[in-house]
C-alpha cells in the first residue's frame, strides 16, 4: 500500500490551496512526515515546505432498524496537510 491514499477535495481545502498553498491528503496511518513529503514530491513534482499530520479515531455509531439496534464504528484515518513552496501548485483535476 502506498503512502498517499487520496487527496481531500472539499470546499475548505480548495480555498486553503488557493490562498495559502496548503493541500490535504488522507495518508497511511503508519507514515511519518518525512515519508509523506517524499511521496508528495515524487507524485506531483512540487517542493514541500511543511507537513502537519492529524490522527482521527473511529467514532461509534448506532442506528435503529426493524431488526433492532445495529452498532458499528467508522474508520480511523490519518490526515496530512502539506504546505507547498510559493509559486507552485498541485492540480488534482488534470487526469480527468
Amino acid at each position: 500500500m502506498g503512502i498517499i491514499i487520496r487527496p481531500i477535495i472539499t470546499e475548505k481545502m480548495t480555498a486553503d490551496s488557493e490562498k495559502f498553498n496548503r493541500y490535504g491528503f488522507i495518508v497511511n496511518p503508519k507514515a511519518n512526515k518525512i515519508e509523506i513529503a517524499k511521496a508528495v514530491k515524487e507524485m506531483y513534482g512540487v517542493s514541500v515546505e511543511k507537513v502537519n499530520t492529524m490522527n482521527y479515531a473511529g467514532k461509534k455509531k448506532s442506528r435503529y432498524t426493524k431488526a433492532g439496534v445495529i452498532s458499528g464504528k467508522t474508520n480511523a484515518f490519518k490526515k496530512a496537510i502539506v504546505v507547498v513552496a510559493e509559486g507552485e501548485s498541485i492540480d488534482f483535476y488534470n487526469n480527468i
